[in-house]
């Protein structure tokens, strides 16, 4: 008897323990689909409610007049026209969209550039004052960008070139924000590889440049998707930085044309054609390398 007893009492408590777990395992898989019904509902309801504004204007840019301010929620063009194309073609968008094209295409190249190399300096240059820099940096992202249009206009002002073409670009060639994620970044790659380069005779721009650099890759990627959508959808400082509209941008321009630039009446088409027509650059760019931009997000999740 004092044999058995001890066995029945210790193999008791691990069959109870498996009967529990399977039922707990049962009742989770019995609920997972209504979950999935609930969550993947509620998801699909979140997503109309965030694309139905863009529907509506892609709709609404192939409207007539009449039928944009009497039917404004309406998904069907009644008449279907291309009027707003034919009437904004005969604005100066084209110059707009061309100077649009110029000024993100310089600033993206621009701040990838220096960025990267601002970043570079920030984590592995010894030099006086770099923390101060740093901290500087960090003041500057806290500050809000409106508050520094004034501050803007006098310095473009003072150096002579406003209503030119490098008041629209020259300002925003080096940002904060991408100097900080390049500095972080640059940060996780181990000493280790650059030293070996140096011991190979590289010395420190070399280093950057063909060692450091191209292990930057994810880190770019988010630079130049983030530098790209930032200066196309850019407004406050086109705003200050010129009025002569040969020099407008899309965002300048469209601004215009939604507050009443075309003269009396509400001309809803154009707008909408205009805002469709800006949207498009951005929408691919994301797109073509929205794949990198997840995986740059990844890995400095990952190193962070």
């Amino acid at each position: 008897m004092s044999d058995t007893t001890p066995v029945t009492a210790t193999t008791r408590p691990p069959a109870q323990a498996r009967h529990t777990e399977a039922s707990a395992k049962a009742v989770g898989e019995r609920d997972t689909p209504v979950k999935k019904i609930l969550i993947y509902g509620a998801l699909i309801i979140f997503a109309i409610i965030y694309i139905y504004p863009f529907i509506i204007q892609l709709v609404t840019a192939f409207k007539t007049d009449g039928d944009a301010v009497g039917n404004p929620l309406s998904l069907v063009p009644d008449p279907f026209s291309t009027a707003a194309w034919e009437r904004l073609r005969e604005t100066q968008f084209p110059r707009w969209f061309l100077n649009s094209v110029v000024v993100t295409l310089i600033v993206t190249v621009s701040r990838v550039l220096f960025c990267s190399m601002a970043g570079y300096a920030l984590a592995r240059l010894k030099f006086f004052g770099r923390d101060a820099v740093f901290t500087a940096l960090l003041a500057v992202m806290s500050v809000p960008a409106i508050v520094l249009l004034i501050p803007k206009f006098l310095v473009i002002n003072y150096l002579g070139i406003y209503n030119s073409y490098p008041a629209l670009f020259v300002p925003l060639m080096v940002d904060a924000a991408g100097v900080f994620i390049m500095k972080q970044f640059f940060e996780q790659i181990p000493p280790s590889i650059e030293e070996a380069a140096r011991i190979d005779g590289a010395g420190p721009f070399r280093t950057f440049w063909s060692v450091v650099l191209p292990m930057a890759r994810p880190a770019l990627i988010t630079i130049t998707i983030l530098s790209f959508q930032g200066s196309w959808n850019e407004l406050g400082h086109f705003i200050i930085a010129t009025n002569d509209q040969d020099l407008y941008t899309l965002t300048r321009g469209v601004a215009g044309l939604t507050s009443g630039g075309l003269g009396a009446g509400r001309q809803f088409p154009i707008t909408m054609m205009a805002g469709l027509l800006m949207t498009i650059p951005t929408a691919l760019v994301f797109i073509i390398f929205q794949r990198y931009f997840t995986q740059g997000a990844n890995v400095g999740a990952e190193k962070g």
